[in-house]
């Protein structure tokens, strides 16, 4: 068994650079309050002629002038579309003609989704020029939250280095799932009261102690139900031979802030999964902590059984290890992980920070872990971060420079626990919260998750490095696309097939898809679409999401079998272009899932499909 000493500590604790900052030093943000979601209906409709503008061309390149619609063939137009729209009570007026030359038409009264898509449908097919029909969708605020410290943390919502949270806030906020922090315990920090699990009936943290050595623990005994973190303070060579001392990390507080810091309570920052509860678990102490208490933390906080303890009444669905050491990984964490993840846990590790290859590190190259790399703030590999073949996906991790580090709850004391606090904080340890927040976001739109179905969308979801971020594994964190990706039922995507070249380019030549996948083809400016045919059970919903590179622009469109635009997602080079469409009819349907490219050259892709 293996002790970890604070020679280690860097990576054992996770910390790449520290510079602590007070909160009330902070800038913030307005506080607004956050909208309920509104219902999905709108007064007006986007009708394109194919005569009206030839912007389609435009988009594949072809150099042309628009030509709009002459008025009288507009206004003829217009009263065919009132006729249609009558039975709706709709009084259709022309509002103006778009920039990509469709028409816009107000329609007097709002009208449900589902029934502007009838609508769409008439006007389809009594007019053979209408190239498409959609509705013109409201769009509100995105959920952003209140807190006064928000806007420090770039790691979160800024385009170019952070995770999409507040598009996928309007999804999920983690309610119902319990995420375990194995680490060094927790603080009773001002902005986590509330957010850690209880025992039933009582306010008392459901957590536990694993550490058994008294030397290690700092708290005057062995294991017990007392998670609360004493302080991991040592002198110099208390450690190890010519080790200098080094104040309290607190790291198991500041991680769980990450997770799980209370939003939109006026007070200090937002947990990316904040109506999720945090499990501590401390087996983190002085000097490190031995492999036997993680192991066993891994098994308690998953629901396994451990020898003199009491059964964990609130078993977690995702396990947050933000610790390791070198060498590879031993059968005892192994064996515990390998039992976690048959109780249907989660385990996310840190990849360490070393600068060094991953699989050289515990419990970073166990098998069946989710293994997190650190980005900075420009979404490249942080200086400091792992790397390797088993590294999953990366996540802000943050990196020198002022402002550059990952902020999140602390405590002020040196040595013993003082005053609630705020702190940046760099390493894979800040990173690899991330990734088990967002995780935990998934379990709470879609329960019946499994662990693996988890790790693959997680990995198909990620969107491609704004910056050089070799061997960081598929991409960055992306919060939202994740999500899109677990709700199809293969867990974003199932089985991985490849694209019949050449042959798809159409309708009429689509390649059929069986059953939800990941789809690997490619395009450039000569080969420029590949069509899939789907057929979309009764009842289901699919799911398609297709993350493009840095600099590669490639669009997603989706048709039923008359050509009927039913989706689109057309967003600049670098993003990840989703949606989503549910099959409301009794029977089977067939859908037809086009990739359209733009821009950005020859480039291959990865279209992901599930329902």
């Amino acid at each position: 068994m293996m002790r970890l000493t604070k020679l280690s500590s860097a990576l054992a604790l996770g910390l790449f650079a520290v510079s602590t900052s007070s909160f009330g030093g902070v800038p913030t943000v307005d506080a607004n309050a956050v909208r309920q979601p509104l219902p999905e209906q709108t007064d007006r409709l986007i009708v394109k002629y194919k005569d009206g503008s030839v912007a389609v061309q435009q988009r594949l390149g072809v150099a042309v002038q628009a030509h709009p619609v002459a008025s009288d063939a507009i206004s003829t137009r217009t009263q065919t579309l009132q006729q249609l729209a009558a039975p709706w009570g709709a009084q259709v007026k022309l509002v103006r003609q778009t920039g990509t030359g469709a028409h816009v038409f107000k329609l007097g009264r709002a009208l449900s989704l589902s029934q502007l898509q009838d609508l769409a449908t008439q006007i389809k097919a009594n007019d053979a020029n209408v190239e498409y029909v959609e509705p013109d969708r409201k769009m509100y605020p995105m959920a952003t939250p209140t807190d006064p410290s928000y806007s420090v943390q770039w790691d979160l919502f800024e385009t170019t280095g952070g995770i999409r949270a507040p598009a996928a806030w309007d999804r999920a906020t983690g309610t119902g799932v319990v995420v375990a922090v194995i680490d060094t315990g927790y603080r009773p920090h001002v902005d986590l009261s509330g957010q850690f699990a209880t025992a039933s009936g009582s306010s008392t943290v459901a957590g536990y102690d694993f550490i058994a050595d008294t030397a290690v623990s700092v708290d005057g005994n062995g294991r017990d139900a007392d998670a609360l973190d004493p302080g991991d303070y040592y002198a110099a060579n208390e450690c190890g031979s010519g080790v200098p001392g080094s104040s309290s990390s607190w790291h198991g507080t500041h991680v769980a802030g990450t997770i799980a810091a209370k939003a939109n309570n006026g007070i200090g920052i937002a947990g990316i999964a904040y109506n999720a509860k945090i499990l501590p678990v401390r087996a983190l102490g002085k000097c490190g902590g031995y492999t036997s208490d993680i192991a066993d933390g891994i098994t308690w906080s998953s629901g396994g059984s451990v020898s003199g303890v009491p059964a964990n009444a609130n078993p977690a669905k995702v396990l947050n290890l933000s610790l390791g050491g070198s060498g590879a990984c031993d059968t005892t964490t192994q064996t515990a992980i390998n039992g976690a993840r048959s109780r249907g846990s989660s385990v996310i590790v840190a990849a360490g920070n070393s600068a060094a290859n991953a699989a050289n590190f515990s419990p970073a190259s166990c098998a069946g872990v989710v293994t997190v790399a650190a980005t900075n703030r420009s979404g490249g590999r942080a200086s400091y971060s792992n790397y390797g073949s088993i590294v999953a996906l990366a996540a802000p991790g943050g990196d020198s420079g002022s402002g550059n580090g990952i902020y999140s709850t602390l405590n002020a004391g040196t040595t013993t626990p003082g005053a609630d606090s705020y702190a940046y904080y760099s390493g894979t340890s800040m990173a690899t919260p991330h990734v088990a927040a967002v995780a935990a976001l998934m379990y709470s739109v879609k329960p019946t998750a499994t662990p693996d179905q988890i790790t693959a969308a997680l990995k198909s979801s990620a969107r491609a490095f704004p910056a050089t971020c070799s061997q960081c594994g598929t991409g960055i964190l992306n919060a939202d696309a994740a999500l899109t990706a677990i709700l199809g039922s293969g867990g974003g995507g199932g089985t991985t097939v490849p694209e019949t070249t050449a042959s798809n380019d159409s309708r009429a030549t689509a390649q059929s898809i069986a059953s939800p996948a990941t789809i690997s083809g490619s395009l450039s400016s000569t080969d420029t679409n590949d069509y899939f045919a789907v057929s979309l059970p009764a009842g289901k919903t699919l799911t398609a999401s297709l993350p493009n590179a840095s600099g590669v622009d490639y669009d997603l469109y989706l048709y039923n079998a008359s050509g009927t635009t039913l989706k689109s997602s057309t967003l600049s080079a670098g993003q990840t272009d989703s949606f989503t469409y549910s099959n409301t009819t009794s029977a089977a349907v067939t859908v037809y899932v086009r990739v359209l490219y733009y821009s950005g050259g020859a480039n291959s892709y990865a279209l992901t499909l599930g329902w």
